[in-house]
C-alpha cells in the first residue's frame, strides 16, 4: 500500500499565495495548482487569507444588478427591528414588573396594542397586554425587553 503524497507542498502554498495576491479567484487559483476550489478555499481560510472589501463589493453589485435591484437596497426588517430594540441605551431597571392595565382579547387585538399572550391559549383567563406598543414592534417597552433579548436562541440537539 503507498502513502498519498500531501496535497499542500511548500510550493503549493506559494504559488497560490502568489495567484491569491494577483487577485485571481479561488477558482482559477484551484485550476493553475490542480486542487479543487474548495480546498484553496480552505488553505486561505487556514492561513488567514482574506480579499479586501472592494472585491466584495464589486460581486454582490454584479448580483444585485442581475436581479434588478440598486445597490443600495433597504435594509431587511430585521434591522429595523433590532435597530429599535438595541440602538437606544437600555434602562437600568431591566427586570422592572410589566402593568398590563389595557389587556384586550383575540377580537379587540390591533396593531395600535401590544400582542404579548398572557396566561395560556385556551384556559379561561388568556388575554393580550394590550398597552401601546413600541414604534415599529408588535409589543409594548416591556415586553420587548423580553422578547429580543440577546442569546435567547434555543439550540436544537445536533445542530
Amino acid at each position: 500500500m503507498r502513502a498519498n503524497p500531501p496535497t499542500w507542498t511548500h510550493e503549493r502554498i506559494e504559488l497560490m499565495k502568489r495567484c491569491f495576491a494577483a487577485g485571481l479567484s479561488c477558482r482559477q487559483i484551484a485550476g493553475e495548482i490542480g486542487v479543487s476550489r474548495n480546498a484553496v478555499i480552505g488553505k486561505l481560510s487556514r492561513l488567514n487569507l482574506t480579499r479586501d472589501d472592494g472585491h466584495k463589493a464589486r460581486r454582490s453589485t454584479r448580483q444585485d444588478a442581475a436581479k434588478g435591484r440598486s445597490p443600495k437596497a433597504e435594509p431587511r426588517r430585521q434591522y429595523h427591528l433590532l435597530k429599535a430594540v438595541y440602538g437606544e441605551p437600555q434602562p437600568a431597571a431591566a427586570d422592572e414588573p410589566i402593568h398590563s392595565t389595557h389587556c384586550c382579547s383575540l377580537l379587540e387585538l390591533s396593531e395600535l396594542r401590544c400582542r404579548w399572550p398572557i396566561s395560556s391559549p385556551g384556559a379561561e383567563d388568556f388575554r393580550f397586554c394590550g398597552n401601546t406598543p413600541s414604534q415599529g414592534l408588535p409589543y409594548c417597552a416591556g415586553h420587548t425587553r423580553l422578547a429580543y433579548r440577546p442569546g435567547s436562541r434555543v439550540r436544537i440537539a445536533g445542530r
